[in-house]
């Protein structure tokens, strides 16, 4: 039910999932609207729904959780918690579904934060940005395990054996920096089971220089957004040479593959969405503008990454770091 273009584009999303994937949704919202939404495509007996009394609006941020108890997403989360769905997808308010992760399905043991995970296109694979948005304020423990918690899944979702991680700061040599990233890198160079390359700057995130970047969610979602401006503007700026003269266009056209490829690429639905990572479960939060494409897409990230076990790899590296913090 949340999304800039819900419940049509997101219901046309879960049906392409179903048929062209071969995935398993179930729909949590109004069963009138949802059912009117699913006949559209013929798909009634197709996906299952369970009801919901309320949704939390995209303008609605985390106290809205609390006063809505049977909103779509905690229904939804409820149904992870319990073991009726294996993941869950929102497309809808960030906030909203950040708090009614951490209040239904819980951290997990000795994870202090749970943190967004957004995957940025870099090349030969992304580079997971993490925190992008959860959390302003944090300690410097929080961004090791930031960095573990990237780490897992870089492994399972890339397929990188040891990832590298970067923090993100002003300037690469370690005193760079403010208070809390000075200690954090401290704390990330003897932490174990990571590879720490140092510090990484604004100009890095395109560069596949690491494969993970760890920041505060107030630092890494500012980067976030200006890096996704300037795609956009770039792109604007490209159309419109383009379309200045007909040998621009002749060019254009002779390198229409490449293009498609490059933007498809750079398009941040492309990728099903962020991941709320540290949780007793599996939660993807796909674009407040995604359409049905990136919805399928979402669908497909939060099935993977259940079946390759995240939470139980994230588990792992937060039990192995905490076990090591105590002897020392």
């Amino acid at each position: 039910m949340g999304g800039d273009h819900a419940p049509h584009e997101v219901v046309a999303g879960a049906v392409h999932a179903v048929r062209e994937r071969g995935l398993a949704v179930v729909l949590v919202g109004n069963p009138r609207v949802l059912y009117e939404a699913l006949a559209d495509h013929d798909a009634t007996k197709e996906v299952p729904i369970v009801r919901a009394e309320e949704a939390l609006a995209m303008n609605e941020g985390a106290l809205a959780s609390l006063r809505r108890p049977r909103s779509s997403i905690a229904v939804a989360c409820h149904l992870a918690r319990r073991g009726d769905a294996c993941a869950v997808v929102s497309a809808g308010s960030t906030a909203g579904v950040v708090a009614t992760g951490r209040l239904r399905l819980k951290p997990q043991q000795n994870v202090l934060r749970p943190a967004i995970a957004v995957p940025l296109p870099t090349l030969p694979h992304p580079t997971v940005l993490v925190d992008a948005g959860a959390n302003a304020d944090v300690k410097p423990e929080m961004l090791v395990q930031f960095a573990h918690l990237g780490a897992a899944y870089a492994e399972l979702a890339h397929g990188v054996a040891e990832p590298k991680v970067g923090l993100l700061t002003i300037g690469s040599e370690p005193e760079k920096g403010n208070k809390l990233v000075k200690r954090a890198n401290e704390l990330l160079q003897s932490s174990p089971g990571l590879h720490f390359a140092g510090n990484v700057e604004g100009h890095d995130l395109l560069t596949g220089k690491v494969d993970v970047i760890t920041a505060d969610g107030f630092t890494g979602n500012v980067a976030l957004k200006t890096m996704e401006g300037a795609v956009r503007y770039a792109f604007a700026e490209l159309r419109a040479t383009i379309e200045e003269s007909r040998v621009a266009k002749l060019g254009a056209a002779l390198q229409r593959s490449r293009l498609r490829e490059l933007r498809r690429r750079l398009d941040a639905e492309a990728y099903g969405g962020a991941v709320l990572l540290g949780l007793n479960g599996t939660v993807v939060i796909a674009h407040g503008s995604s359409r049905a494409p990136a919805i399928s897409a979402a669908c497909q990230l939060a099935t993977d990454l259940s079946n390759d076990g995240i939470v139980a790899r994230i588990g792992e590296r937060i039990a192995a770091s905490h076990r090591s913090h105590r002897l020392w």
